[in-house]
């Protein structure tokens, strides 16, 4: 290209192909990093690219195409954490692309839920989007989005749809193990404060503490079943009632970290030694897990590495290649101090 047209234009893509001696569409996914290129020909259209000093204009390319370059994340959720790790996971996976991220919190009780989904799907005109649980277990929902033509995919506690469409973790399985693990050391009077109704993580992870108890054939008090909301103060409300019975649990399982430190503080409160008196199991292996003392027992739900999954899932549709990343995730029991034996053998 001469010099003087780089001086005082712009240089566009058709410029780079030109040069590069390649199509458009090899310089697009040069540009959006798809793996379908060999080597020798991304770095010859990135070397073009870098001479040129070309930038990539993501709205033109939208216009273009008649969509946006915007990945949407959907939810509601209660529990805040669960919400940024998310991000965290779409983020890095959008990180040196031109894809942005929109958020947008809804009410799953509303009655114009969907409505208000459609809208605004619609009218951002997304390239796709992440459905976080609980509404990720809406059918309804990703009927709705299939109906419009935006790509989605479902995140949650167990399989919801095929492949393409969702990312998934072993809650049921990686409950059952931790319960197994109380178990193991002795336990038989063992809590549970389980996930809000509505919620498949709550009803799986119920599931999977019934499981090792069954496995082991012990049976305890449906008063040693309680609710929580997934919010610390449930946690705390939670472990008021568990441990006001007599005799108390030795341990309780809590189907998040955040309850699981309500009762905790509870347990402290009341001068229990954790995990000598009582010990207690979490789920999800938060910042607050490893923060709190005595620190967490708890499983680890790879959350971010879902959410990171199912971006990639959305942004390389087009390349045919999302099949490669992968829809199941398992969860992982990280032993720490807060669970031990039972003291003096009192199971």
């Amino acid at each position: 290209m001469p010099p003087q047209m780089r001086k005082t234009q712009q240089p566009t893509i058709n410029d780079v192909a030109r040069e590069s001696g390649v199509s458009k569409k090899t310089v697009s996914r040069v540009i959006n990093q798809s793996p379908l290129l060999n080597e020798e020909t991304r770095q010859k259209v990135q070397n073009v690219i870098a001479e040129l000093g070309y930038v990539p204009n993501p709205q033109a390319r939208a216009l273009a195409l008649r969509r946006n370059f915007l990945i949407g994340l959907v939810h509601d959720n209660p529990n805040a954490q669960t919400v940024l790790s998310v991000q965290s996971g779409i983020l890095e996976a959008l990180r040196g692309t031109d894809f942005e991220l929109v958020v947008r919190p809804v009410n799953r009780g509303s009655p114009t839920m969907l409505e208000d989904i459609r809208a605004f799907l619609e009218r951002q005109r997304l390239f796709g989007v992440v459905l976080l649980p609980p509404i990720s277990e809406n059918d309804a929902l990703a009927k709705l989005c299939d109906s419009i033509g935006c790509r989605y995919v479902r995140m949650g506690s167990a399989a919801l749809d095929d492949d393409q469409h969702m990312v998934a973790s072993n809650d049921r399985e990686a409950v059952r193990e931790a319960v197994s693990y109380l178990i193991e050391m002795g336990h038989r009077r063992i809590g549970l404060v389980a996930g809000p109704h509505g919620f498949r993580s709550a009803h799986e992870r119920r599931l999977g503490f019934e499981d090792a108890l069954r496995e082991a054939d012990i049976t305890v008090p449906r008063s040693y079943f309680t609710d929580g909301t997934y919010r610390f103060n449930s946690g705390q409300q939670a472990g008021e009632r568990l441990l006001d019975l007599l005799p108390r649990p030795t341990a309780i399982f809590c189907s998040n970290d955040e309850m699981a430190a309500g009762v905790l503080h509870i347990a402290r409160q009341r001068g229990l030694d954790v995990p000598g008196d009582l010990s207690i199991v979490g789920f999800d292996d938060t910042t607050i897990a490893s923060h709190i003392w005595p620190p967490l027992t708890t499983v680890r739900w790879p959350i971010a590495s879902m959410a990171h999954s199912a971006a990639l899932k959305l942004v390389s549709a087009d390349e045919g290649t999302s099949a490669r990343e992968p829809s199941m995730f398992l969860s992982t029991l990280i032993r720490r101090a807060s669970a031990s034996p039972p003291k003096n053998g009192a199971a």
